[in-house]
């Protein structure tokens, strides 16, 4: 009898044991499925050891790092000092010295670099400003101009801050056409500018922007969408580019340093600024790195200035020059004083013992020149926005804009030593995109003798957009600082 109770209750196992197997085989396919929808493409990437896909001109046409947590003056006479102080053909001559070399690979930079940039804060919704979930995912600066009948937020009968050879409307540039849009990024949205709401949000503050006219643009776009609620005081002293405003309702201020090569610099001619600068690519300029040590916000950039004729010294030591007329100087290319300016730069906003602000680099925007350099008829006459993918980066500004990638990388990793935060305001992408947003000859009188304007920005235009992102990320890191 026992022998045959054991033979029953084996078989009884036996009979259990398909169904087991078959409810195991359901919950492996169950978890297959929901890893498939909730992971990130970089698990699958850590578990086959597969190196991430570059991505086509369709998805995006700039290279962006991979993602390591988710997955002048007011004298427009002079239009050589308007588009940065080049003599003629000097920019068009250093432009093929850049190019010289370079590649147009799309390539990800090598997992070997420096730690890679911090985008989380660029990867949520205001809402959840920590970005930790796949869910809240949102590159800000991916994305395409979208029409915004609504626009513009000011005009220049409403803003007394905009400088002459970015007056579009005052020199009665034809098409309004550009002025109707707005940046639309994939997966979320992005606020357009709020004065009342930023007032509020920068009540106490300061932002410093730092760099050439672009930076004084981007300055003065800001100063034009507040206008709408408050004019400031000028509080600006001396006779230097550096300028100075305050909301007092708001004990706000805002200050523009005029530092087209981030280094200490000087003119080889006190009385010609055609002529070449020496560049000292590893001493701090002293006219800002004294300065910005109290400001909450500092918006960081450079770009065209490099591109003119420059001598190079290091340790006080002449070691070589860019489109100089010098001999026995080694004749270097741009992205060497480029990738110095910025790393000197930022080693000076590292070395700021009392400093506990944020540093937005804001990368560097291309010019719109077609039918010759900016010398040589070169202009930018067309009224509608580029589709994303009917645009590319020019190789010598792919290097650029890589160059600036590493440096705030390099920036980061010694920043976090101390707390300090340096993140991204990714202007590339959308103003590559933007060949209608210059000023053109609607910067001057025809009878003025003067070069196309395919540099700077038509205010009001698309560089509004800017301050969009500005308020957007200070939005950001002002809630994380109420979640500590």
């Amino acid at each position: 009898m026992k022998r045959q109770a054991g033979e029953l209750s084996l078989q009884l196992k036996l009979r259990r044991i398909p169904k087991v197997a078959t409810f195991l085989i359901a919950i492996t396919i169950l978890l297959s499925l929901v890893i498939s929808v909730y992971s990130p493409p970089s698990f699958w990437y850590k578990l086959g050891e597969i190196s991430e896909a570059t991505p086509s001109l369709e998805e995006s046409t700039i290279r962006r790092p991979k993602d390591p947590e988710w997955p002048e003056s007011n004298d427009t006479t002079k239009s050589k000092e308007i588009l940065g102080g080049d003599e003629p053909g000097s920019q068009k001559a250093a432009q093929e010295t850049a190019a010289a070399g370079s590649t147009t690979s799309s390539s990800i930079p090598s997992p070997s670099s420096p730690a890679q940039i911090d985008h989380s804060y660029n990867r949520t919704n205001s809402q959840n400003p920590t970005g930790t979930t796949q869910e809240n995912y949102c590159d800000l600066f991916s994305g395409e101009w979208v029409p915004n009948p609504e626009a513009p937020y000011y005009t220049n009968a409403t803003c007394y801050r905009i400088q002459d050879h970015q007056n579009c409307l005052k020199y009665a540039r034809p098409d309004t056409g550009f002025l109707k849009w707005r940046w639309k990024p994939d997966g979320c949205v992005l606020p357009i500018f709020d004065p009342n709401h930023f007032l509020e949000l920068v009540r106490g503050k300061s932002i410093a922007f730092i760099g050439d006219s672009v930076a004084r643009n981007h300055m003065q776009s800001l100063i034009c969408l507040l206008s709408r609620v408050l004019d400031p005081l000028d509080v600006s002293t001396g006779n230097d580019e550096n300028q100075h405003w305050v909301y007092k309702d708001y004990n706000f201020n805002i200050s523009i340093f005029s530092a087209p090569y981030l280094v200490r610099s000087e003119k080889t001619d006190p009385n010609d600024v055609t002529r070449p600068f020496n560049l000292y690519l590893d001493e701090f300029d002293e006219d800002w790195t004294t300065k910005v040590e109290g400001y909450d916000y500092i918006v960081i950039s450079a770009g065209q200035w490099f591109f003119r004729p420059t001598i190079f010294y290091e340790n006080r030591t002449l070691i070589g020059c860019l489109a100089c007329q010098l001999d026995n100087v080694a004749h270097l290319r741009m992205n060497f004083s480029y990738e110095r300016a910025f790393r000197t730069a930022f080693r000076a906003i590292n070395s700021l013992a009392n400093f506990k602000g944020v540093t937005f680099l804001r990368t560097i925007t291309p010019s719109h020149f077609e039918g010759g350099s900016w010398d040589k008829g070169g202009d930018c006459v067309r009224t509608m926005p580029y589709k994303r993918n009917e645009a590319v980066l020019e190789d010598y500004m792919v290097e650029m804009y890589e160059i600036q990638q590493r440096e705030l990388r390099i920036a980061q990793e010694e920043g976090s030593k101390r707390g300090l935060k340096f993140r991204l305001l990714d202007a590339t992408q959308p103003m590559l995109l933007r060949p209608d947003g210059h000023p053109s000859k609607y910067g001057h009188w025809p009878n003025e003798k003067m070069a196309n304007d395919c540099v700077h920005w038509c205010l009001p235009g698309p560089i509004d957009t800017w301050n969009d992102f500005l308020q957007e990320l200070i939005e950001r890191e002002e809630a994380r600082k109420s979640l500590v």
